[in-house]
Order: C-alpha cells, then structure tokens, then sequence
C-alpha cells in the first residue's frame, strides 16, 4: 500500500457532518479549500493561483476533537494520508476526488485563536460534550496527563509580550 502523506493548509468549507457505519465506527468528514497566490511583480498585488477542494476524514479519537472545536469557515492545517476517489457521477462523467485520511487537524494560528482543553483536563473538570460522551483515555500522542493537571489555569486576557 502507498502512503502519500501531506500537510495542507487552508479553510474549511462545509460543517464537518458525522455518520456511522454499519460496522459500529463512526467517521467525520469535511471538504476543505487550499488558496494559492501568488506576487505578481509586474503590478505589485496577490493574485489567486487556483485552488485545491480536498475530502477530509477523521477517525477515532481526532472524531470527537474535531467535532466539538471546528466549523465551516475555520482556518485549518490537516495532515495525513492521501489518497485519489475515482467514480461516476450521476450524470455519467467520470470523476475524481482527492481524500486526505487525516493524522491531525487544528486550527491555523496564524489566522486564528483557540484555547486548548486537553482530554486529561476534561476527566478532572467534567465532560463539557455531555454525558453521553466517552472521553478517551489518557494515552494519546504527546498527551501528558500529569503535566496538563499541574498546569495553572489559563486567564482569558494573554500576558504581554514584553512582559
């Protein structure tokens, strides 16, 4: 099997929509938009150099991140696995998509805020997606559950950068 893996940035264009399979998992998916400009030296301004439509698909424990933190019209970077959808469209034009598996998927800080909750933070503090929800254990990627207990609440107003 190959894994063409690929990071895009760009913004996404439909709220994200869950379904679940007959086999009991669940996926969410999303379409999201990747702008290209470019400088155009002879007059000085950004002009738009295409744009790339890419399927995203979240599994797993990225699902109900992803679910609870992002939206249409969010600036996003997605990482994972790509893949080409080949099919016939009800009009009978072959089509192809490109589907992106995804890894990870955050918001683009360069355009945005966000406050992070970490999982380990939402066991100590109470389930903010209900109480249906399961909350994954502490055994993720990067997730330290002791230091994330011991850090100090985040304020709402960022310290200074001089400070």
């Amino acid at each position: 099997m190959y894994e063409a893996n690929a990071t895009v940035i760009g913004t996404i264009v439909n709220n994200p929509m869950k379904r679940d399979l007959p086999n009991g998992e669940q996926v969410l998916s999303f379409r999201m938009a990747s702008n290209s400009r470019r400088l155009d030296h002879s007059t000085g301004e950004w002009v738009d150099n295409g744009t790339l439509f890419l399927n995203v698909s979240c599994w797993r424990r990225l699902l109900s991140g992803v679910d609870a933190s992002l939206r249409r019209g969010d600036p996003i970077i997605a990482h994972g696995q790509l893949r080409s959808h080949e099919y016939r469209s009800k009009d009978g034009v072959e089509r192809r998509d490109l589907e992106m598996r995804a890894n990870a998927v955050g918001p683009d800080l360069g355009r945005c805020t966000a406050q992070v909750t970490r999982w380990s933070e939402m066991r100590n503090t109470g389930d903010r997606f209900g109480a249906d929800t399961q909350v994954p254990a502490g055994d993720g990627r990067g997730e330290n559950v002791a230091a994330a207990a011991a850090a100090p609440p985040r304020t709402t107003h960022p310290e200074p950068a001089d400070a």
